[in-house]
């Protein structure tokens, strides 16, 4: 068995393959076929929802609940999403797409049968907003607390640096949006970051990230996905050309393929804990 081959990464919502393992959980099964166009949620970093949609083997069709990450080790030993007990990529594992049922496989799905697969494109679209929105107002981020550091940290994807890759503890993408935070404690004012003046210009702040997204909403810039190869486990960058330079940033997820695809991204400050940055990011779709 060879890792999953897949299309999302070119905005693939429609494919053709052959089932080659069903796998029997406890809410139904999993499938998995040659190739894909499904977008897996990731089992070590789950920011991106992985799609849903349809699977389809002659006159039979079922849901596909969400795609998630599996491996096989040279073992034999076959895990899905968090039981995976090594990250993606790791030598000794074969790495799939599982397509996860809204229920059991019919009678028709088979080992070795021919099937239709077909993403909801709407909600693809809204994860794919949602997730670029992210990076970029991780990215405007960054340029509004950068007078903030007495120490360098290291610079992000434009050069700016990095609070992004300092503090950030989880995000989660939604469709047209997302929610990061971000840790302010002792490691990060060690690492040279004011956390007061940050603090007590909150409002400010959060006006600059809003007029740099406003800006680069504007440009219409360009943005794609660049992989290394057709499998789920060769690696991919997103690539978008803003006004100030080429931003690109190793991910794994979708991408809006312009940034015409917004009417707006804005962003609202949490401090309610002043231990915890909250960034709720929010998009308004072109029309």
């Amino acid at each position: 068995m060879s890792s999953t081959v897949v299309s999302f990464a070119d905005g693939s919502v429609r494919g053709e393959s052959v089932i080659t393992r069903i796998e029997p959980v406890d809410d139904g099964a999993v499938v998995v076929v040659e190739a894909t166009p499904f977008h897996p949620v990731d089992h070590t970093w789950p920011d991106q929802p992985g799609d849903t949609g349809t699977i389809v083997v002659g006159e039979e069709s079922v849901a596909v609940a969400e795609a998630v990450m599996a491996a096989v080790s040279d073992e034999g030993d076959f895990a899905i999403g968090a039981a995976i007990p090594v990250r993606r990529g790791a030598d000794g594992w074969t790495w799939l797409v599982a397509h996860r049922l809204d229920g059991s496989a019919p009678a028709g799905f088979t080992e070795g049968a021919a099937a239709r697969l077909v993403v909801d494109e709407p909600h693809r679209a809204g994860l794919s907003r949602g997730h670029t929105a992210c990076h970029l107002a991780s990215l405007a981020l960054d340029l509004a607390v950068a007078d903030l550091w007495r120490k360098d940290p290291g610079t992000d994807a434009l050069g700016t640096p990095d609070f992004e890759g300092r503090a950030n503890q989880s995000s989660r993408i939604h469709e047209d949006g997302s929610v990061d935070e971000y840790r302010l404690g002792k490691s990060l004012r060690r690492a040279g970051f004011d956390t007061e003046t940050f603090a007590a210009t909150l409002a400010e702040r959060e006006a600059s990230i809003n007029a740099q997204l406003t800006a680069w909403v504007s440009s219409a810039a360009a943005s794609r996905i660049v992989a290394e190869g057709p499998t789920i486990v060769d690696r991919r960058r997103w690539h978008c050309e803003l006004p100030e330079g080429e931003a690109v940033i190793l991910c794994g997820g979708t991408h809006v393929d312009s940034l015409a695809a917004f009417e707006a991204i804005r962003v609202s400050l949490d401090l309610s804990d002043p231990q915890l940055l909250v960034m709720t990011t929010t998009v308004v779709p072109a029309a």
